[in-house]
């Protein structure tokens, strides 16, 4: 199932902010911080609100499906629901003014995360239940741990992957695929309109291609879009000369490859995945790699608002601790689109569904363990410099070229 979840910023933060809230927890968690860290379970099952604003639900519902049939004593169901990153903080923010928990569990990604830490709206899960989640999340990969650590206790990583920036077109239309940013800006002069890379406030692939820019272009600050950025900003001015408009989404780009009206596109490693495995594009579709890339890593978070109760909690944490099991990660592996997706230790594709394991063999890449392997995987940019970087580039890149 593919999950083009429009991810745009919905709040500005940075490390200074995040350390400078690292003092604020919920009652609860000052209660259980006082007794050990440990809330006991509910003497009955509870009912948990979840809102998905990242598309994680694809991969998150079967681990909690699981729980809930585990421990009925503990979950009697949970209500999934959608919402948009760009809202979610203001509705919690209301909800918690007015003293009403209606929504006791968020899968989101560093924008809304970002927001919610910023205006104090997330319970904040470490340390106060370390002695609960401690020995899950210390059995992180390291890049999980690296997006683990960006969320300064305020969430887990659920899943993460999706590495980019790639490039993606069909057999026979590229006879030699850019390799460099020279390349590209090259073959984009001598092809113009034919290379896409989608609004990247909207599109995991489009952020991917702006931020690996300044590690391959060799800027000042890979992770200061304002003060570091110089030769990125320059270049992608001088690549949207050749390009005839922004897609509002990563689907469009897909799209416009498939019915042959753009050559080449920007993807990663989960799209490039997905999309063939849900027939969006053909199978026979090929990716190209730039020489001496940084891979940009994305993730799935789950957090935990303020205000819930101290047994909705208890089973919360218990479920978080459920789903970092390898047993549950093993599903992060869905149809590809987070590639690889687990974001523990010893997680094998051997251990995903059948449905999981006929994907990765019929449309994964023998080349991808060594290519993501080649290269240095990064965390991407803070929630407050990805906010910047999205108003800069919509204010000196897309402006009058974006298409809805």
């Amino acid at each position: 199932m593919s999950k083009n979840t429009q991810r745009i910023v919905a709040g500005a933060i940075g490390v200074a902010l995040m350390a400078a809230l690292a003092g604020c927890s919920s009652a609860a968690g000052s209660t259980a911080a006082a007794t050990g860290g440990k809330l006991a379970m509910p003497t009955s099952p509870v009912t948990l609100n979840l809102v998905d604003v990242s598309g994680d639900t694809v991969v998150a519902q079967p681990m909690i499906e699981a729980y809930m049939k585990k421990y009925p004593q503990y979950l009697a169901n949970v209500n999934f629901s959608t919402g948009d990153a760009t809202q979610i903080a203001s509705k919690l923010k209301a909800q918690q003014a007015a003293g009403v928990s209606q929504i006791d569990m968020v899968l989101t990604g560093n924008d809304a995360l970002g927001a919610g830490i910023q205006q104090g709206l997330w319970t904040k899960l470490f340390p106060a239940y370390d002695a609960q989640l401690g020995g899950s999340v210390a059995s992180y990969q390291p890049g999980a741990k690296t997006l683990f650590d960006l969320a300064n206790g305020y969430a887990v990583v659920n899943d993460f992957g999706n590495y980019g920036p790639l490039v993606e077109y069909l057999p026979g239309t590229v006879a030699t695929p850019p390799t460099t940013p020279a390349e590209l800006l090259a073959w984009a002069k001598a092809h113009p309109g034919q290379f896409e890379y989608a609004i990247p406030a909207n599109s995991g692939p489009g952020r991917a291609f702006v931020q690996g820019l300044p590690y391959l272009l060799g800027d000042k600050d890979p992770l200061d879009p304002v003060k570091g950025w110089s030769k990125t900003w320059a270049y992608l001015k001088q690549l949207g000369q050749y390009i005839d408009f922004y897609p509002s989404g990563t689907t469009a780009t897909m799209n416009d490859l498939a019915n042959g009206s753009r050559s080449l596109i920007a993807t990663s490693a989960g799209w490039d995945i997905n999309a063939r495995a849900i027939g969006t594009v053909p199978k026979g579709a090929k990716i190209g790699s730039f020489t001496g890339t940084s891979w940009i890593m994305d993730s799935n978070y789950v957090a935990v608002p303020k205000g819930i109760s101290p047994d909705k909690l208890a089973v919360v944490l218990d479920l978080i601790k459920w789903m970092l099991t390898p047993t549950q990660q093993a599903r992060a592996y869905d149809d590809g689109y987070m590639y690889p997706g687990p974001s523990v230790k010893g997680v094998t594709p051997s251990m995903a569904p059948a449905a999981s394991q006929a994907v990765l063999k019929n449309f994964g890449r023998p080349e991808y363990p060594a290519l993501l392997a080649k290269y240095p995987a990064v965390a991407p940019l803070s929630a407050q410099n990805l906010g910047v970087m999205f108003t800069m580039w919509d204010q000196q890149i897309g402006a009058q070229k974006t298409k809805n």
